[in-house]
């Protein structure tokens, strides 16, 4: 072999690794702002699509299986992948934080869901055909699942749009002037090309968003065509045109990005600034753990010492910490629980606290039976470390012992105060002859 072509094999080598990780030759659809919603978003396949960075060693790992996934679900599920270094505005679409994530289009192309599952070509497909299951069950009960592609006109697909609350002249006083609620109401035209390009991330949002406020912040639709009256009167001149209306302040403009995440994320903030901080309850009993659980996509579970080791001043300390990071990402929508070391040892046990290393904590989603454990310091810094992780898809998880709650526990709540030794009962030795004690052993 020639160095000549050693050196030219190289220099392909190392093209290939800064220009990206698949070539036309593979199964694998290279993606791109300029493809994937045509592609991807307007195809009724289902898709597995890859973000990656080239420079990334997990990603350069994963190449080979996901190539052989590729060609193994070849004409049955769509495997792409997105140089998500070079079109970060496409990663940034879909909260990609690390690399590679891996997220699975299926029904609702707009509601992407993560992939969680191994990096062998193996769990890749397991996945994959689990997912196409599922779309085709709903599909057979007839449930689509889908959204507007975008090309249809307002008055078709309206099912696509349960959630976006269409607003008239004579409605909207009553509705939204009113209101408690936060409301973002799009003023729209029906010839207008970019209402049309926005019509499926607003309903799409507009899902989510009804979801994670439990309705507390709504989307809305008015066609500015037909109702002079509203675009009149908050000086509607293009289309479109996104207001903000909060109860007692004047309408602000939304001036955000247009995908469904910018949406929904300005949402959230709107409602964390209006909400109350979540409340912190004590584990007394299985409806307290089950209803929290249940409400909310993660519940974050902490075991703090018996009291007898810390003093109430010691467990407020760390129920202050607790309620410090509760309010922190409290547009997060998480449930928060606290109990006693040794109150319930079978929840303790189905995380992995086995009766040590007290204070504990866990976030657990009990859709998926799955929990991750606190390594770090139980401290602002070291909980919150933790918390940010889990927040973009990081950290290891295991699967509660089970697979389901254990069972709990009813206690009595803990009433605030310094706990108390039990009390011993006295022996009376009053007639005891402590003279004649022990003669019996001399």
């Amino acid at each position: 072999m020639s160095l000549l072509f050693l050196v030219g094999t190289v220099s392909c080598t190392l093209f290939l690794a800064v220009n990206g990780l698949y070539s036309a030759s593979d199964d694998v659809i290279e993606l791109t702002p300029t493809n994937f919603n045509k592609e991807v978003i307007q195809s009724e396949s289902l898709w597995l699509v890859e973000f990656y960075a080239p420079w990334c060693g997990h990603c350069q790992r994963l190449t080979p299986e996901w190539k052989k996934a590729a060609t193994a679900l070849k004409g049955v599920v769509k495997v792409g992948a997105v140089d998500a270094d070079k079109h970060q505005s496409l990663g940034g679409q879909y909260g990609v934080r690390g690399f590679p994530t891996i997220k699975i289009f299926g029904a609702n192309k707009n509601k992407a869901e993560d992939y969680q599952g191994g990096r062998t070509s193996d769990a890749i497909v397991d996945a994959a055909l689990s997912a196409l299951r599922s779309l085709v069950k709903e599909r057979l009960s007839g449930r689509s699942g889908g959204y507007s592609s975008g090309k249809q006109s307002r008055g078709s697909g309206g099912g696509d749009k349960k959630d976006v609350i269409e607003l008239t002249d004579d409605s909207f006083d009553k509705n939204v002037i009113n209101s408690d609620d936060v409301w973002m109401v799009e003023f729209y035209a029906p010839w207008c090309g970019h209402c049309k390009n926005l019509e499926p991330e607003w309903a799409a949002a507009a899902t989510e968003v009804k979801e994670q406020t439990k309705g507390k912040v709504k989307l809305a639709a008015v066609d500015a065509t037909v109702n002079q009256v509203l675009a009149s009167r908050y000086g509607i001149r293009g289309f479109p045109t996104i207001k903000i209306f909060q109860k007692g302040e004047d309408p602000v403009d939304y001036d955000g990005g247009r995908t469904r995440s910018d949406i929904v994320s300005r949402a959230l903030d709107l409602f964390s600034d209006n909400a109350p901080p979540p409340e912190l309850l004590e584990i007394i009993s299985e409806d307290v753990l089950k209803s929290t659980c249940d409400a909310h996509q993660l519940c974050i579970i902490s075991v703090l010492p018996h009291i007898l080791d810390t003093g109430a001043s010691g467990r407020n300390s760390y129920l202050d910490v607790m309620l410090k990071m509760a309010e922190k990402y409290k547009k997060k929508m998480w449930g928060w629980l606290w109990t006693e070391a040794g109150a319930q040892p079978d929840l303790e046990s189905s995380l992995g606290i086995g009766g040590f290393g007290y204070p504990a904590m866990a976030a657990v989603n009990a859709r998926k039976m799955k929990f991750a454990l606190l390594k770090g310091s139980f401290s602002e810094q070291g909980i919150n470390e933790f918390l940010r992780e889990l927040s973009v898809g990081r950290g290891s998880t295991a699967p509660v012992g089970g697979g389901a709650f254990p069972k709990i526990h009813s206690v009595e709540p803990w009433d605030g105060k310094d706990g108390e030794l039990p009390v011993e009962d006295d022996i009376d030795l009053s007639d005891v002859d402590l003279d004649d004690f022990g003669k019996d052993e001399l």
